[in-house]
């Protein structure tokens, strides 16, 4: 005799309202196919467009972290480890790592990843500091970042 087990239901049920308040997401994902006209004379991504690329990562995790419209105030070292080509994809992670009153300093790493092979490296790592501003465009307040064990 078979017993029927319970299905699995996911954190958050289709339909199911949920509000993801300020403060509470600290990292984002973002995955992005590498097309020629990204690429240079090489078959390599440009280096200017992997820092839109890693831009717009960080925006995306300061937007929601801040739940406020944010701007670049500046991106930091960012090293340049290995080419990205032609086809592969681009894994960028993005994490708050520390907020000031009104800023938010996001590091974002950009993966190459094969996508036939699975094969992966490190790209590119750089720092990004992100203001975010008021319904005026005046710098607005954050929340701050929480320690985590």
């Amino acid at each position: 005799m078979r017993t029927s087990e319970p299905e699995s239901t996911s954190a958050v049920e289709l339909g199911r309202h949920e509000r993801l308040d300020a403060g509470r997401l600290t990292e984002c994902r973002l995955i992005e196919m590498v097309f020629p006209e990204q690429t240079n004379h090489y078959g390599t991504l440009f280096g200017g467009q992997a820092l839109a690329l890693m831009d717009k990562a960080a925006f995306v995790a300061a937007s929601r972290y801040a739940r406020r419209t944010v701007v670049t105030a500046s991106s930091e070292k960012c090293d340049f480890h290995v080419p990205v080509r032609q086809g592969q994809l681009v894994d960028l992670v993005a994490r708050v790592v520390a907020t000031g009153k009104t800023s938010l300093t996001v590091e974002v790493d950009l993966y190459s990843e094969d996508l036939l092979t699975g094969d992966r490296q490190l790209g590119t790592r750089g720092r990004f500091v992100m203001v975010a501003l008021d319904a005026h465009g005046k710098p607005a307040a954050i929340p701050p970042l929480r320690e985590t064990k």
